[in-house]
């Protein structure tokens, strides 16, 4: 990584006799911020503790000597240094004149996406929480810039007291060729992100700090018009969001929900349980612990539904290494009670969705049924899923795929009929059991199973040619055998055959007499 921070532009606007003890400084490259208070000596914060840096106190002429070279102080009382990232925030009396100051160094530290680029890439909104200082921020710049540049989308970053791409009104070169809508008072910030989306068509927009709830609802205004967000929020964990009544309909809003008796001793709960009301405005959700180190919570409404029933939800892990390599520790799967093993099945065909809702794809395999998993990076992905327009872009997403070897799928659109046939076509053609062999010995096992406890089994869905085959094995095997259901889903149900009759096969018709 490396970060450009325009440090001398900001030693300008500090008072004569603190900048030169500053300016030598040997850790004037980490240097946090400058605090600049009426009858204290000046303070620079850096991340190991603090130092002095000057014997006199500050006066009124200094604070005047610096908010003279500033920009003006916008409603929040933060300004800037034109062409950089610094912010300069005030500190008034009753009166309202300027009795302290805040200097916050700003820098554009390249490389520092690259332990969420998938995350950012992959088309699915995305909330990032941490302590101030932590880091939100510069993510959220370089994320920017990393979609408008690398990815090629048309990204607008909502700007508020110019803190993403600086002061003045030419961006920072920071955020690429991202275009920046600046926010004129804070409380207009939620006007100013639907207006982005009504005037300007953008497929990405990236925000800083949502922190009301007109800013959320303008948010769900945005993720149901298709559009990606990037957004950072107030709140250190979503624990944190989940107990905050104005922020949590960002991850559906919570409601209480009082269940009926049979429900509730079902669920082993009280009566009157807290519940998700809604589909969860963000995706994914990042906790970033420290500058290094980062939770990721793929799918934002599993995890905010099992936190409400008190159910384990672990994030995966991800810690930047000192060499810039990024370590990924996925969660430990949950406890799962054994369940007889019916026959040997393939491990799941991995997809990775790339630009492709993973909401969208998960609801799609679980219709079809289709004995795949979504790829949580390129590493353990079989095959990539993308859309023809991004294709015709060759993101470096997809280039890396490609130089794995990995088949890259597009579709027209990501409607979830279309990847409901894509995957049933995927299933027959390239993986699934088209080639019999596993769905002989799934029938073979199951017929066994139905004759010795005498129960029915569903056979996992296939072409009509592998369901012709199983029907025989289930002749073979002395069990009787029925087709249920509608292609693609269409399946085979072997049960136990009727006392003193003969095998009855029934390959060609399904319970409501439907021709196979």
């Amino acid at each position: 990584m490396h970060h450009t921070d325009d440090i001398d532009l900001l030693l300008r606007v500090l008072p004569t006799s603190i900048r030169g003890p500053l300016a030598h400084h040997p850790d004037l490259e980490c240097l946090i911020e400058i605090i600049l208070d009426l009858g204290r000596a000046a303070e620079a914060r850096f991340p190991d503790g603090s130092v002095w840096l000057a014997d006199e106190v500050v006066d009124k002429d200094d604070l005047a000597e610096a908010t003279s070279q500033l920009s003006r102080f916008s409603d929040d009382n933060r300004a800037g240094i034109a062409a950089t990232l610094h912010r300069i925030s005030a500190m008034r009396n009753r009166s309202g004149q300027v009795v302290g100051l805040t200097c916050r160094v700003g820098r554009a530290v390249h490389g520092t996406v690259e332990i969420i680029r998938d995350v950012v890439e992959s088309g699915r909104s995305a909330l990032l929480l941490g302590r101030p200082g932590v880091g939100k921020t510069t993510l959220l710049r370089e994320a920017a810039r990393v979609l408008a540049d690398e990815a090629g989308r048309r990204v607008i970053v909502v700007d508020t007291s110019n803190e993403i791409a600086g002061d003045g009104d030419v961006p920072h070169p920071a955020i690429g060729r991202a275009r920046r809508m600046q926010v004129a008072k804070p409380s207009r910030q939620h006007a100013v992100m639907i207006e982005a989306v009504e005037n300007h068509m953008p497929e990405v927009i990236v925000i800083d700090e949502i922190g009301t709830e007109a800013e959320a609802a303008a948010a769900r205004t945005i993720a149901e018009r298709g559009v990606q967000l990037v957004a950072t929020a107030h709140g250190h964990t979503l624990e944190n969001l989940i107990s905050n009544p104005t922020l949590s309909d960002l991850l559906g809003g919570i409601e209480s929900v009082t269940l009926g008796d049979d429900e509730a001793r079902r669920r082993k709960t009280q009566k009157t349980v807290l519940e998700r009301r809604q589909p969860p405005t963000f995706d994914i959700l990042v906790e970033i612990q420290d500058r290094t180190r980062l939770a990721v919570h793929h799918d934002v409404a599993a995890v905010v539904d099992a936190m409400l029933r008190k159910q384990a939800a672990p994030p995966e892990i991800r810690v930047r290494a000192p060499d810039g390599t990024v370590e990924v520790h996925p969660p430990a799967p949950p406890p799962t009670t054994a369940t007889p093993v019916r026959a040997k099945r393939r491990r799941p065909l991995r997809i990775y969705p790339y630009a492709v809702g993973e909401e969208r794809l998960t609801r799609a395999i679980r219709a079809t049924q289709a004995p795949v998993s979504v790829a949580r990076s390129l590493k353990g992905a079989d095959l990539v899923l993308t859309l023809r327009t991004y294709a015709r872009r060759q993101p470096p997403k997809l280039k890396e795929a490609i130089a794995r070897n990995l088949p890259v799928h597009l579709l027209r659109n990501q409607s979830v009929a279309h990847i409901e046939a894509f995957l049933s076509e995927l299933l027959q053609e390239a993986h699934g059991l088209a080639d019999g062999g596993d769905a002989i010995a799934e029938a073979e096992s199951a017929a066994r199973s139905v004759r010795e406890n005498g129960e029915s089994v569903s056979l996992t869905a296939s072409p009509a040619s592998v369901r012709r085959q199983q029907h025989e094995v289930a002749e073979r095997q002395g069990v009787v055998s029925i087709s249920r259901g509608r292609e693609p889903h269409r399946r085979v149900v072997l049960l136990p055959a009727p006392h003193g009759e003969e095998t009855m096969r029934a390959d060609r018709i399904d319970a409501s007499g439907l021709i196979d």
